[in-house]
């Protein structure tokens, strides 16, 4: 059944933390530049709600699987669209977003179903052509009601429960090449896409650069 539901994927939507990510957050603390708005040290005690803040400005990183950039490579060499709709802000993922290509970027997104009804109008496609990989109670909802629910191993039992596919591979280290793969073998094309894709980074033009 997952293998049908598969075949009629045009669209595949990834969560991040948990997913694109093994789900650990990384807060570097940062110096205040001169010239910042940043609050000053005092500032930013007094308004930290009986927590002390001793660093004013922080940067949140992230870390990236290599393997599940080149399935998005793969993806995009297919014809399907990408989507990343996360909870959290993060410059991190806004640049590995770019980076990647990724057609919709939703970032700081509570309820994720606003989302996936913009992509779906934006890409005039239903609920039964979309794909969606989550790990988090929070996945639920999109994931109740796209065409295939795909759950990282990591994620919580009552996502792996509800969802049609697991991966192999955790969150953050290789998921999301797990889901891409699947969806294309579903649909009788990775073998074609793969060598697309050694014949286009093997080429003269790509050799020079």
């Amino acid at each position: 059944m997952s293998k049908a539901r598969a075949q009629k994927i045009k669209v595949i939507i990834f969560d991040v933390d948990g997913v694109l990510t093994d789900g650990t957050l990384w807060f570097f603390p940062t110096p205040k530049q001169n010239g910042s708005q940043g609050l000053t040290a005092g500032e930013a005690k007094a308004d930290a709600s009986g927590y002390e803040i001793v660093t004013v400005n922080t940067f949140e990183g992230k870390g990236f699987n290599a393997h599940d950039g080149v399935g998005m490579s793969l993806a995009r060499l297919a014809g399907l669209k990408l989507g990343i709709i996360t909870k959290r802000v993060s410059e991190a993922v806004a640049m590995r977003a770019r980076e990647l290509r990724i057609h919709h970027v939703f970032l700081g997104q509570d309820n994720k179903l606003l989302a996936l009804d913009q992509i779906l109008v934006a890409e005039g496609i239903t609920d039964e052509q979309v794909a969606y990989v989550g790990d988090d109670i929070i996945d639920l909802p999109v994931m109740r009601r796209c065409g295939l629910a795909i759950a990282v191993p990591n994620a919580r039992k009552e996502v792996r429960d509800e969802s049609h596919v697991v991966t192999d591979h955790a969150g953050g280290n290789g998921a999301a090449r797990d889901a891409i793969e699947f969806v294309l073998r579903a649909q009788g094309r990775l073998e074609q896409v793969l060598e697309k894709y050694l014949a286009e980074s093997t080429s003269p033009e790509l050799r020079g650069n």
